[in-house]
């Protein structure tokens, strides 16, 4: 299996959801059943179905956690330097809009756009790497081409 690129602090936050869901979902759930299956006929018990619902998502996403935490492969930023690779903070300017947008470059299972963590996948993430600051990148995104200029680069 191919090894799946992930910060630090992406790994934690997993670790941390996989925990919870373990010590703390998971039991609460065992007992919603156990409750739900004393109210009598299972046939027509609407919190025992709901009960079981949820504990397949619970079991699912326990699977899918430790499946991606096993195939991890941590990276931390703070040991790179240079141009841009994963893990880099690299702030852009959008050369029609002035707009300046700054994203650090992490793995799939940590990427959240709206808290400036880019997928290493995604078109803007693949067009920057190898860039260094001044270049000019150009991008194909869904909603047309852009033009980026590489202010900063930042390894933390």
């Amino acid at each position: 299996m191919e090894k799946i690129p992930m910060t630090r602090t992406g790994a934690t936050k997993l670790e941390a959801e996989l925990k919870q869901l373990k010590s703390v979902e998971r039991p609460a759930i065992i007992k919603a059943i156990a409750e739900a299956r004393e109210h009598g006929d299972l046939s027509e018990n609407a919190e025992y179905h709901s009960a079981r619902e949820k504990q397949s998502f619970i079991e699912g996403r326990i699977k899918e956690l430790e499946g991606v935490l096993g195939l991890a492969d941590v990276i931390d930023p703070k040991n790179l330097s240079g141009p841009i690779k994963f893990g880099a903070t690299v702030t852009l300017v959008d050369e029609d809009t002035e707009e300046e947008k700054t994203w650090q470059i992490v793995g799939e299972h940590e990427a959240r756009i709206e808290a400036g963590l880019l997928n290493i996948k995604s078109p803007i993430a693949r067009a920057l790497i190898g860039k260094e600051e001044g270049d000019s990148v150009e991008v194909r995104t869904p909603g047309g081409e852009r033009s980026y200029e590489v202010v900063k680069i930042v390894y933390q």
